[in-house]
């Protein structure tokens, strides 16, 4: 892979070029130092497989660099935000960023979980391109990606959405589609760190006339749309939404999980979860107790995730009434809570 850092501090590029190279398939890193020079880049250089980019930069900031480039090409790009940047982080999630990482907090001590979290989204893109290229190669050593029966229940009292990885766009396109008034409640997990899910939520807020709030504990459960806060585990219990601080599960806090098997218990054959794109296998537990106790689950298909890890798991382990791209998704949830 050849990577274009962009940052228009010297320091941070040295930080992210000494990270990127120490990344096997990496094989180039470029800079630039503004995002002009990112456009200029890509014009001159059509090799460029990835760009991590910053938000705030002089001459020509990130999001506006962003939307020149996807006007050239559709080369992957990550953001690196900072928690003063979430209302455009969500912006640029939405007009195309791959994903986004939140830039350390100590340039001169970067815990080894950020490390982690830094290589898994560059080898997101590596194996989401990969897939493109050879999209047959990609099927091998799957056991079983075929759907159970299932019935779609008569009366649904509830909803359930999980997502990670390309999650913000997606849900974003699904929010759009929600008919003007929703006749019961939506739960929402999407793997996003503290902080930026309240930007997150008013960002969804905007392009609906159903009402979407970031939950908080003790809510009341009414007919509207919760999304779970960042750095939270949400779970349903006697018609309350609970948020806690459990262990990370998966790597990851806020879990799809938590939410699914709670949802499940309360709301048993009423319930139907839709599991979205995203990294590893979060999900498919809670999709197995849906299933177990009689709800409808539905995931998203290869085509159209962004990466096809969290649908992937749950079809594996035959929990999954029905796979479908994302139109069809937007069109299956806008029937059943219509």
């Amino acid at each position: 892979m050849k990577i274009l850092i962009v940052d228009d501090s010297a320091f941070m590029r040295r930080v992210i070029s000494d990270l990127t190279q120490k990344i096997s398939f990496i094989q180039t890193v470029e800079i630039a130092r503004n995002g002009q020079k990112a456009v200029e880049a890509v014009k001159d250089d059509p090799e460029i497989d990835l760009i991590l980019m910053d938000i705030e930069m002089p001459v020509m900031d990130g999001l506006t660099a962003l939307k020149e480039i996807k006007k050239l090409r559709n080369v992957p790009v990550i953001m690196l935000s900072s928690l003063s940047n979430q209302d455009v982080t969500i912006e640029a999630l939405d007009a195309g960023a791959a994903d986004f990482i939140e830039k350390p907090v100590n340039l001169f001590s970067i815990k080894q979980e950020w490390i982690t979290d830094f290589k898994n989204k560059i080898l997101m893109v590596k194996n989401k391109s990969q897939q493109t290229l050879n999209p047959v190669d990609q099927s091998l050593g799957v056991t079983d990606l075929t759907t159970v029966p299932g019935q779609l229940p008569t009366f649904v009292h509830a909803m359930v959405i999980g997502a990670s990885t390309g999650g913000p766009r997606t849900l974003l396109r699904i929010i759009r589609h929600l008919p003007a008034e929703i006749k019961m409640p939506i739960f929402i997990v999407q793997h996003m760190p503290k902080g930026f899910t309240a930007s997150f939520a008013k960002r969804l807020n905007q392009e609906t006339t159903s009402q979407i709030v970031e939950a908080q504990d003790g809510m009341r459960i009414e007919r509207q749309v919760y999304l779970c806060p960042g750095d939270y585990h949400m779970t349903l219990e006697n018609g309350q939404i609970k948020l806690n601080q459990q262990p990370k599960l998966h790597g990851t806090r806020p879990a799809v999980d938590y939410l699914f098997s709670s949802a499940a218990k309360m709301y048993r054959r009423n319930l139907v979860a839709v599991l979205l794109t995203g990294m590893g296998s979060d999900g498919a537990k809670g999709m197995a107790d849906i299933h177990q106790l009689g709800g409808y689950t539905i995931a998203e298909d290869e085509a159209s995730c962004v990466v096809f890890g969290m649908p992937r798991s749950a079809i594996e382990l035959g929990v999954v009434n029905e796979i479908l791209d994302l139109s069809a998704i937007e069109q299956k949830i806008n029937q059943i809570v219509g």
